[in-house]
């Protein structure tokens, strides 16, 4: 009978928080998004990410806020404006996103 082992970080994996920081269906072409086109507000977004729908961009935004993977820029103004990019957490991410786009390529 063969052992089997779990993952001797299991309780608290990094690698495990760090995909689930990224994970789900939107994030990823959020930051693509925002990678490609810089700073963009909230219909910019709407339109750059095919298929999104505004409860689920709302939503993904906020989740990607609280984990700082992008920042949100209000400017007092009339109406009110509010940007997005990506955060320095976010932009340190980039080159290993691009080295997992090759390798899905390969």
């Amino acid at each position: 009978m063969s052992e089997r082992h779990n993952c001797p970080c299991s309780s608290q994996c990094a690698l495990q928080s760090s995909l689930s920081s990224i994970g789900g269906k939107w994030k990823l072409p959020i930051l693509c998004s925002l990678s490609s086109n810089g700073s963009s507000r909230y219909n910019e977004l709407l339109h750059n990410v095919q298929g999104i729908s505004n409860t689920m961009l709302s939503q993904t935004l906020k989740e990607m806020e609280r984990d700082h993977l992008i920042l949100r820029k209000e400017y007092l103004e009339v109406p009110v404006r509010v940007e997005y990019e990506l955060s320095e957490k976010s932009k340190k991410l980039q080159p290993i996103l691009h080295e997992l786009i090759q390798w899905a390529i390969e």
